[in-house]
């Protein structure tokens, strides 16, 4: 039955990415545009030998200079310009009668982004950067040492975002302008678009981020993972994006009287909105839908198809498109006068799944076909899903995983121990509102591990007398902490070697000795294949009797969670630790242990207790992952998987585990981003909020909604303090926020492999150093993938 359920959510899920059309994301301008008064719609049309300008206004289409052609446009309240192909000349038009004025001509000097706001026309100068801008006050232009990649309008302001350092700037309006600038500050972005007060876009990392004001919910962006939007379009108090997997929109605000109902299975190229309504060019054959409250054509926000031409999906270009290609049938839509540029986001990180390789297109049809075969996909969808549920619920009554018959195991510090399956599920519920989750994988694991004979000629045999010689007879003196079976001794051997003895606590009942039988089986068993600088060395064992040892390299400087939590290390003020290069570094090496066993140990090894006390510190500072006393190992691929009871530590362990039973490399994942965290706030897993005490709190719920809504200076550590805005350190530790948010996603398939873990904190860590653009880029090649 496991078998069928897993075979049906495959199928299903090469369903749902054949059948879902691609979505456009945003360039440097855009070939449709809306004004408000008069509402007009403008497009500029595809097929013919010049992409002239067509609009429709009040039941009209009407033809903007037949006979020239521009490459892109935009809309501002009464009135919209064009940038004429060869980006050498801006026109604008008045919505209400088309008379039309030329505002820049000049060769020398070519033009892009154009933006119109309520008032003002803005542009940059190609190669440069530089801003120019037209129908405005003195003073209005942004000062001539910045140097913008792309800008957008709003009323009465404007913003743009900086080559270097991908930082936001806001000219226009003094008080609207310096308080979006503000907002922004510690953030870099990708993209942005203004609306009427406020203003949306896609952070660094590829999250939907909205600054301003929130009077009508213009804040309140929906919930996605990093780079699930593209386009975005805002008007005065509502916002719209297109999601990238399907091209389907969605949209906030407004009160709450803006919807995308009536557009539900749609897909979108791209959108941009008036004040009150919104349009987009639709992916089935580019014609443009109009909805909402302000659509004066359409009833009660019902969408209306307009009867223009159709549109074009990008700008038609002479250039190479060198970067991500060139857009399907681009020749033809541009009539062999240049071709379409995919955008321009293709090669920025992405966690999304990426999409399958492209299937020769379907003609391009009408809007209702494209809703019969949403239709025929939700059918599809919701029978496999009905069948699947009902399988569930059999095999969750068979096994008694649903009765929560499961055991956490704690280690070192004290755990928090629930009551029932309720602050489980409160938890998923906190982190579930941050991420957007999509459906889940199972990969099958068991446990499995050769007998720790086979390996013993690895590892050296010490006799019982001494280790106790070493150790002061097991001194209390010599107790330095604990550990997945026993209590973790210093020790130094007869020949000078310091090392580190487990000894398994002594027991009389059998369960007790069955546990540490296993765990000892497992440690040994594992550390003797495994030999990486960044797992702890196992130096040998012993076997007497009932007493189960086992001896490491020594490592000086303890435990990551020590010098993160311990009261004598946390008020110290030069901890080697209070560097925000040192706490990259750390995870790092960590990282990379953890790697190892996930992609180079053969079988493959998940550990199952991923913490900050399992991260040791040597003598070099250098962190190794320890304690395998719990870890498994990978089965062969048609072994079934059979659930094994949880093990793990409170507010390490992975939610998707701990409630269904579900292991996998994933559940390590999460830990790690538990870890990292910690490294960035200073806080544990789990602590009391408030200065007099509180309820318990995971870092989880307290750290990753303010790294999403762009608050993570105000949850750094103070001790290490908080990294100078727009330094190389800032953008470091941002890196490694995002990675961590994407780390504890609630859902395994959400998180990031370890090899693009280590991938993005080398990154960090470089950037961290002052490496050089050509290092970076060489690193920030490899893309956070969520593929098994």
């Amino acid at each position: 039955m496991k078998n069928l359920i897993t075979h049906l959510i495959f199928v299903t899920a090469i369903i749902i990415f054949y059948l879902s059309p691609s979505a456009h994301t945003l360039g440097s301008g855009t070939t449709l545009s809306v004004t408000d008064s008069p509402a007009t719609v403008c497009g500029i049309i595809s097929g013919e030998t010049t992409q002239h300008i067509q609009c429709y206004r009040e039941g009209e289409v009407f033809n903007i200079l037949p006979n020239v052609s521009f490459s892109s446009i935009s809309g501002g309240r009464s009135y919209f310009c064009g940038l004429r192909s060869g980006n050498y000349s801006l026109h604008c038009w008045d919505s209400s009668s088309f008379q039309t004025k030329r505002l820049y001509s000049n060769d020398s000097f070519l033009l892009e982004n154009l933006s119109v706001g309520d008032f003002q026309v803005c542009a940059t100068v190609v190669g440069v950067g530089t801003v120019r801008c037209w129908r405005t006050f003195d003073g209005f232009e942004p000062s001539g040492l910045d140097h913008f990649g792309s800008i957008s309008s709003g009323s009465n302001f404007s913003c743009g975002i900086l080559k270097t350092g991908l930082q936001v700037r806001c000219w226009g309006e003094k008080t609207v302008a310096e308080r979006l600038q503000n907002e922004f500050r510690n953030m870099s972005m990708l993209s942005i678009v203004a609306g009427g007060s406020n203003v949306c876009g896609l952070n660094s990392t590829g999250f939907l981020v909205c600054k301003g004001s929130n009077s009508s919910g213009q804040l309140d962006v929906p919930q996605g993972g990093a780079f699930e939007y593209g386009d975005i379009a805002l008007g005065d108090e509502h916002g719209c994006a297109v999601r990238r997997l399907n091209g389907s929109v969605v949209c906030w605000g407004g009160k709450g009287e803006f919807s995308a109902d009536s557009i539900e299975g749609v897909s979108f190229e791209l959108i941009v909105s008036g004040s009150n309504f919104t349009c987009g060019l639709t992916t089935t054959n580019f014609s443009v839908v109009c909805w909402g409250p302000g659509w004066s054509n359409g009833s009660n926000g019902s969408e209306s198809i307009l009867p223009l031409s159709r549109i074009l999906p990008g700008p038609c270009v002479q250039s190479s498109c060198s970067e991500c290609g060139i857009y399907p049938d681009s020749q033809s839509l541009c009539s062999n006068f240049g071709h379409i540029c995919n955008p321009n986001i293709c090669n920025t990180q992405i966690t999304s799944p990426p999409p399958p390789p492209p299937a020769p297109s379907p003609p391009r049809s009408s809007r209702s076909k494209t809703l019969t075969t949403g239709l025929l996909v939700f059918a599809i969808v919701g029978s496999v899903g009905g069948f699947i549920g009902i399988c569930t619920i059999i095999y969750c009554l068979w096994t008694g995983v649903c009765f929560g018959k499961k055991k956490v195991h704690s280690s070192v510090q004290p755990t928090v121990t629930r009551g029932s399956s309720n602050s489980s599920n409160s938890s998923a519920s906190s982190i579930k509102s941050v991420i957007m989750r999509q459906g889940s994988r199972i990969m099958r694991r068991q446990r499995s591990g050769p007998s720790s004979t086979k390996h013993q000629e690895r590892a050296e045999e010490f006799s019982l007398s001494e280790l106790m010689a070493a150790t002061n007879n097991f001194s209390f003196q010599n107790k330095i902490g604990a550990g997945s079976f026993g209590i973790v001794y210093f020790g130094k051997l007869t020949d000078g070697r310091e090392v580190a003895i487990k000894r398994g606590e002594p027991g009389t009942k059998l369960k007790k000795y069955q546990e540490k039988e296993s765990a000892f089986e497992s440690e040994l068993a594992f550390l003797s294949r495994l030999h990486h600088k960044h797992l702890v060395r196992l130096v040998g064992y012993c076997e007497e009797k009932d007493e189960r040892l086992l001896v490491y390299d020594y490592m000086k400087n303890g435990s990551l969670h020590s010098h993160l939590h311990d009261k004598n290390n946390v008020e110290k003020g030069s901890n080697l630790l209070n560097s925000w290069k040192m706490r990259i570094k750390i995870a790092l090496d960590a990282s990379r242990g953890i790697e190892y066993l996930h992609n180079y140990a053969v079988p493959s090894i998940i550990h199952r207790d991923i913490k900050s006390s399992n991260i040791l510190l040597d003598s070099t500072w250098t962190a190794r992952v320890s304690d395998f006393g719990l870890s498994l190992m990978s089965p062969e691929s048609d072994i079934d998987y059979k659930p094994t009871k949880t093990a793990g530590t409170v507010g390490y362990i992975d939610p998707e585990y701990y409630g269904l039973n579900l292991l996998t490399a994933k559940s390590d994942v999460y830990g790690l981003g538990v870890v990292l965290l910690e490294l960035l706030t200073g806080k544990r897993a789990i602590f009391r909020n408030g200065e007099d005490g509180g309820n318990p709190l995971s870092i989880v719920d307290f750290a990753v909604p303010a790294i999403l809504a762009g608050e993570l200076m105000k949850i750094l550590d103070s001790r290490v303090g908080t990294p100078p805005t727009e330094s190389n350190e800032s953008e470091a530790v941002e890196l490694m926020a995002y990675t961590a948010v994407h780390c504890v996603n609630l859902e395994g398939k959400d998180r990031p492999t370890m090899a693009d873990i280590v991938a993005n904190l080398e990154r960090a860590l470089l950037i961290c150093e002052g490496g050089s653009n050509h290092e970076i880029e060489s690193i920030s090649s490899v893309t956070i993938s969520v593929s098994d």
